[in-house]
């Protein structure tokens, strides 16, 4: 289960809050800890992205670059 970081409106605490992605969707107001203020609001967090870099036209497996020296990809 995903934790999403939290600010409080009102205190200005920042928490976490566990929640499904399901409830995520279903627009997750949480309560602050500190205060139990409902007017919170989601911070913005460095995750985990993958990005597909294959590109159509290329010969290459997704893993070489345009620099990578010989026998980098096989």
């Amino acid at each position: 289960m995903p934790l999403y970081d939290y600010q409080c409106q009102k205190c200005q605490t920042v928490f976490e809050v566990r929640a499904t992605f399901k409830e995520k969707q279903e627009g997750l107001k949480p309560e602050c800890p500190q205060c139990q203020s409902r007017k919170t609001r989601q911070l913005l967090t460095s995750g985990l992205l993958l990005l597909n870099t294959k590109d159509e036209n290329s010969q290459t497996s997704p893993g070489c670059g345009p620099n990578a020296g010989p026998g980098c990809c096989g």
